[in-house]
Order: C-alpha cells, then sequence, then structure tokens
C-alpha cells in the first residue's frame, strides 16, 4: 500500500566556524536522535556542517568537500540505518571547475539521491561561492516528491512555484535566516500560495556580528504553522500528508488550474537589470512619471446587493478620509460598487449611472478611487474595477484569475493594467489575482509603484506571532504580533512595491477584512505601512515616489532590489501549461 503520510523533523542548530568536526558530530547525534522518535525526513540547516559568514574563497577552502564525499558517507549511513532521509548544508567544491557552491544535499538510505546550489545568492556568497546551476529539481523517492532550497532562495517566488509546478509535495528550506522574527512571513507565504508543505531548518545564535533568528518550523500547505522552535538547538516534528499536498488548494481553491501561463511571459524580462529611469523611457515610450509624496488609504466595508445604497456608502467614506487624512489615491473592495449577490443582475456599463456619479465624486473631491463593479459588456459580465479621478475615467481593468463564486457569471479578463498618475505608477489586481504570485511580479516589472488591489478574499490569509526570545537589534521586532504573516505584506515587499488592500468585511459569509497599505520593504523596521483593519473603516498610509531622476534611484519602490536578483533563466517553466 502506498505511504500517504510520514513523520517529518526539523534541526535547529548553530554551527561553529572552523569546527567542522564538532559541527557534525552534533548534527549526526540530532539526526539520529530525530530518525529513533521515527522521523522520515529529517532537515538541518544552511551550510550546518561549517558555519556561514565566511569572508572569502581562501578561508573556506579547507572546509569544502565534493558530493558525495566523507561528509554525506557518515550522514548516509545514518539514513541506511533508520531507512530515512535526511537534507544537510555544506560548501561544495565541484571536482570538474573547482568552483565553490553553498548547498543543499538530499540523502536517503542507498546514498546521494540529489543536490541544490543555492540559485540567488545573499549578499556574503558571491565573496567566496558560484550561483547555483543545479537547481529546482524535484526527487521521487520512498516517501514521495522532495524539492529544496537555500536560504535567500525563497525571497523570489519563482523559486518554490518552479519546484510546486514540478509536484513538489514538500520543499525543505535551509537557511541562516536574519533580521527578523521568524518563522518568518515568506517561508509561510510559500507553502500558502503553493499549497504544499515547507520544511524549514533555520541556524540561530551569533556569527561575526551576525544575529540569525531561529524559528525552524514546519508549515503545512494553508500557512499553518504546525511545530516550531524559537531560539535554541531543538527538534520539531509534524505529519506529512500527502493526500493534502497534492489537492494543491489554496483558500479551497485549485490554484494551478487557475494559472494563466500565457499571461506570465514578463516573468521571463529582467527589467531592472538597467537603471528604470532610462529603461522605461527608452524611445519615449511609457516613462515612469517623476512621482512625489503622497497617500494611499483603503476602505473596509461590507457592500449590500442595493448599487445606490453601496454608492452612498462609497462617497460617505470617501468624503471622511477626505478630511480626516486627505489621501491622493482610495481604494474600495471588490464588487463594492454593485454587490457580492448575483452580481450579473446588478452588473453595469462603464458609461452607466452608477460610474458617472463615481466620476462626479472624485471630480468633486480632487482624489483617485478604485472601486470594484461588475462590468457588463454587451452580453458578457465581468468582475472588474474602475479607476476614476479629477480627470474623469481615467480607466479599468477586468480580473484574470476568476475563483470559484465567479465563473458562474463572469468572464475573465485578458490583459494586465497600468495607468500613470501623479503619485506614480499604479497597477490593479482584483482578488484572487493577488493568491497568483505571478501577477504582482507581472506589474512590478512593468514598472509600478502601487498595486491597488479590490478584494472579496474569504478564510485565512493571516496568522498571529507570539513573539521571540531572540536577541534581535533595535528596531527588529520580538514581541507579539496578531498580524505577523499577511499574504498581501508579502506580496509589497517581494515586489518592491506598495501594496494597498481593500477586502469585504463580512463576518457572516467568512470575509475577515485586514485590508491595509503594506509597504515595498519587507525588511524595514518600523513598517512603511498602515494599520491592518478588523473593522468597518478606512486606513491610509504613505507612499514615496521620489527620486526617479537622481542618477541612479535609491528609494526601493523605483530601483527594486528583489527585481535586480531575478535570475530568469532558471524561470522558462513558469510560462508553460501545467493543467
Amino acid at each position: 500500500m502506498p505511504m500517504t503520510s510520514y513523520k517529518a523533523a526539523t534541526i535547529q542548530f548553530e554551527p561553529t566556524l572552523y569546527q567542522k568536526e564538532s559541527n557534525i558530530t552534533g548534527l549526526l547525534e540530532r539526526v539520529r536522535e530525530a530518525a529513533v522518535a521515527g522521523a522520515r525526513l529529517i532537515v538541518t540547516p544552511e551550510m550546518g556542517t561549517t558555519g556561514y559568514c565566511w569572508y572569502d574563497r581562501q578561508e573556506v577552502t579547507p572546509f569544502v568537500e565534493t558530493i558525495p564525499g566523507p561528509t554525506t558517507d557518515r550522514f548516509q549511513a545514518v539514513a541506511h540505518e533508520f531507512d530515512t532521509y535526511i537534507v544537510i548544508g555544506m560548501p561544495e567544491v565541484d571536482a570538474a571547475s573547482g568552483l565553490y557552491y553553498n548547498t543543499a544535499v538530499l540523502i536517503g538510505p542507498d546514498g546521494v539521491i540529489g543536490t541544490h546550489r543555492k540559485s540567488h545568492p545573499y549578499i556574503s556568497e558571491p565573496k567566496w561561492a558560484a550561483s547555483g546551476d543545479i537547481a529546482h529539481a524535484v526527487f521521487d523517492t520512498g516517501i514521495g516528491r522532495i524539492a529544496m532550497l537555500v536560504c535567500m532562495d525563497l525571497h523570489f517566488f519563482e523559486t518554490a512555484r518552479l519546484e510546486a509546478l514540478a509536484g513538489a509535495d514538500v520543499i525543505c528550506h535551509i537557511s541562516n535566516w536574519l533580521q527578523e522574527r521568524a518563522p518568518a512571513p515568506y517561508w509561510i507565504n510559500r507553502a500558502f500560495e503553493n499549497a504544499c508543505y515547507v520544511i524549514e531548518s533555520n541556524r540561530w545564535g551569533l556569527e561575526r556580528t551576525v544575529q540569525f533568528s531561529g524559528g525552524s518550523c514546519i508549515i503545512e500547505p494553508d500557512g499553518t504553522v504546525a511545530a516550531a522552535i524559537d531560539n535554541g538547538d531543538g527538534i520539531a516534528y509534524a505529519t506529512i500528508d500527502l493526500e493534502r499536498a497534492r489537492r494543491r488548494e489554496v483558500l479551497g481553491e485549485p490554484i494551478f488550474a487557475g494559472r494563466r501561463p500565457a499571461l506570465y511571459m514578463d516573468l521571463m524580462t529582467n527589467s531592472y537589470t538597467w537603471n528604470p529611469g532610462a529603461y522605461f523611457k527608452l524611445y519615449g515610450y511609457q516613462p515612469i512619471p517623476p512621482g512625489r509624496l503622497s497617500r494611499a488609504g483603503v476602505v473596509q466595508f461590507t457592500p449590500t446587493d442595493d448599487v445606490l445604497a453601496n454608492l452612498g456608502a462609497i462617497e460617505t467614506r470617501a468624503r471622511a478620509m477626505m478630511s480626516a487624512e486627505k489621501p491622493d489615491l482610495i481604494v474600495f473592495p471588490e464588487l463594492a460598487l454593485t454587490g457580492l449577490g448575483d452580481p450579473a443582475a446588478r452588473a453595469e456599463t462603464l458609461t452607466g449611472p452608477a460610474v458617472a456619479r463615481l466620476v462626479a465624486l472624485a471630480m468633486r473631491l480632487r482624489v483617485y478611487i478604485v472601486v470594484g463593479l461588475a462590468e457588463r459588456d454587451g452580453d458578457v459580465c465581468f468582475n472588474a474595477s474602475i479607476l476614476v479621478g479629477p480627470e474623469g475615467l481615467v480607466g479599468s481593468y477586468r480580473k484574470i484569475h476568476l475563483g470559484a463564486a465567479d465563473k458562474s457569471w463572469a468572464m475573465a479578463g485578458a490583459d494586465w493594467k497600468i495607468f500613470d498618475l501623479p503619485i506614480g505608477r499604479v497597477g490593479m489586481l482584483i482578488g484572487h489575482d493577488a493568491l497568483y504570485p505571478e501577477a504582482a511580479r507581472v506589474l512590478s516589472l512593468r514598472g509600478c509603484d502601487l498595486i491597488a488591489c479590490p478584494a472579496a478574499i474569504a478564510g485565512k490569509f493571516t496568522g498571529a506571532h507570539a513573539g521571540t526570545r531572540v536577541r534581535h537589534n533595535y528596531p527588529i521586532p520580538t514581541g507579539a504580533d496578531p498580524c505577523h504573516w499577511h499574504a498581501m505584506r508579502v506580496r509589497g515587499g517581494e515586489n518592491n512595491v506598495y501594496f494597498a488592500f481593500a477586502n469585504v468585511l463580512d463576518a457572516k459569509h467568512g470575509f475577515d477584512g485586514k485590508s491595509a497599505v503594506f509597504g515595498p520593504d519587507s525588511f524595514v523596521f518600523p513598517r512603511e505601512e498602515s494599520a491592518v483593519l478588523d473593522d468597518d473603516g478606512f486606513v491610509t498610509a504613505a507612499i514615496d515616489t521620489t527620486n526617479l531622476n537622481t542618477a541612479y534611484p535609491t528609494n526601493i519602490v523605483r530601483h527594486k532590489d528583489l527585481m535586480v536578483m531575478r535570475l530568469p533563466h532558471h524561470y522558462p517553466a513558469l510560462i508553460k501549461s501545467h493543467s
């Protein structure tokens, strides 16, 4: 009978530089302990055999090995004895080229099964290692399909997505993660958006002034942290349910079946390797607006099935916001104009009276407003959003990734939209679009400073953190946080865009709101964002899109560090159909 579930373990460990034998001995003791406890998959930290903070190639040279080699042989002996699978992190030397790599190794009962060479380097790897050329493979084993990533790799949604699309049940992420409370939101998002398990093995402790975050954990396909270690050496266990991983459902939706690969061709480009000021104005076509300091806000409320009542609610809240905080852009929820119940019955054309009233409101208040509605175009309806402003109807967008609730009445949109406003370049997504990491990435690569996302997303896409004993330096927070993980906060940070997320609030029907405006940098504290809304109301946040016209922009929303570091030559599978 085929295996359907098994016990897995993550090991948290503090290696010591120059003490390779001691490190290996310590890891072997903990691996053996986990195997005796019945773990069939055991994951250990990045560079756990040697330590991490090497000055240069010369310093690490005495500690590199080939794979297979003496170190992998020692772990393979334990794997063979207990019929288990082990992931270790080590500095590898390629015997043919002499190049060094930061490598994850999957070892089974019969030897080395495969490797992943860290493909997206952190600031330290280029001091001694080459970027990985063996990347994103999925290995069929006696306990299912296993893939590996190393630390910084996980910052880029493409890496985990490639492995999930190739059938990974479990992604083993080994790391030396730092500068935030862990379990980190990025780790959780990669499990959540791919509906697979992520086993995170992170080191802890202080090495050459670097404080590592600990927080090793096992994350379930819905983003729930099943087990975690805060600080110190330790082992955490959880059950891997293969049937659950293979359903590939995000908030009840078959996530891979809903992908639109033909619209993802931008993923194969790398626009931010060039100065964006020069790149986007090439041939005089679509130069990025100069930008300015401004404010963006989101409104959270419960739309009804009465269009006139919704118009009244929108107008009242817009006026209140302009009186209180004077935002330049306001985003209302998905279908806020026409309501969620039988949207087609109230669908309106873009020249209809309700849209005209919204245009008049924006012109009177001298503000840009994004509102979701059911749009009628002839005999066809779309789940759409409109952008209105002082100049009138600026444009509209039609939802590309339809949820189950949309499919009974709406046709999917067929193109992305960007709009150049005085505050900067704005893109639009709607609701379930944001559950697909490809969508926000395309808009970021097209130069967007801000993504406006009206939403009606029900279910859990946030998670709390109880606080950590790790002694992070100020201003990195260590206390409890009721909204530590928010899927849309990650969307903003991983794409270096402001993300204005306006979700429906309707607890009776599972819509918990959690609207907010999130900043473009995940690792700036205090965070550049608004509060997260739990009740009917509105919030705003400062938006800074200045600094394009310097020799090279230093504002992160304008130079987009994480876009620069993408490696599209690894990504062709993302634009192929996997239905």
